[in-house]
């Protein structure tokens, strides 16, 4: 079952947020933190993903605070409108929208917290865990991280990078590693965005497959 939400963030704005529940009592809850395409269809199929296997998800609308109900494609028209929303994008203000994701997910599930990012969401992922209270997370190809890569994570991590990604230098995994080698770091032979199975030039299916099992793993360890 699914449906759309508001959520009230600390520093005034209302955003929507799709959530996606499982069939019974919740193991935990996820946030599933978007790309700079919005929550679109693939976003919601990636909560739904998780929901079917147990966990009540909650993906936030980040663009809301800038243009309600964006869903991008990723055809040429659904790129130029994101790299339009990119200048406009703060990872530390966006905290305020995880943040009240977190307080939601608590609430209607009333167990353990993990969050799962995507790109624009990965770094998200990572600095929920360095300044947010969460029990696990979960970063996809986060570019951003290594501005933020000496801080301390409050909980279990695991970040997910593509060795083809020309977005993404190995310096930014290798920064995080030095100051956290705890942090689980994966590498695929796949390109940025390899999880993305609506985008034929970017889904990489053995990479995808493999970084969910690890995923999955991760999360049935850290949340339940």
């Amino acid at each position: 079952m699914s449906e759309f939400v508001t959520l009230k963030t600390s520093d005034g704005f209302e955003i929507g947020a799709y959530v996606a529940r499982p069939e019974g009592e919740p193991i935990a809850a996820l946030i599933v933190v978007q790309e700079i395409f919005g929550v679109n269809s693939h976003i919601r199929s990636v909560a739904d993903g998780y929901a079917k296997q147990g966990y009540l998800a909650v993906a936030p609308a980040m663009f809301d605070r800038f243009e309600k109900d964006v869903e991008l494609g990723y055809d040429e028209a659904g790129w130029k409108s994101a790299m339009a929303f990119v200048p406009k994008l703060n990872p530390v203000v966006s905290l305020n929208d995880v943040a009240a994701a977190i307080d939601y997910a608590k609430a209607e599930s009333g167990k353990k917290v993990g969050i799962v990012g995507y790109c624009f969401g990965g770094t998200m992922a990572w600095l929920t865990a360095t300044r947010l209270e969460v029990s696990a997370a979960v970063g996809y190809y986060g570019g951003y991280i290594g501005n933020f890569a000496t801080e301390k994570p409050k909980a279990p991590v695991m970040l997910h990078f593509g060795k083809l990604d020309e977005h993404i230098p190995a310096s930014v995994a290798e920064a995080v590693h030095a100051a956290s080698p705890e942090v689980e770091i994966y590498w695929y032979d796949a390109g940025h965005a390899f999880n993305r199975d609506a985008d034929p030039k970017a889904y990489v299916p053995a990479a995808a497959e493999l970084a969910l099992e690890r995923t999955l793993a991760f999360f049935k360890k850290n949340l339940s």
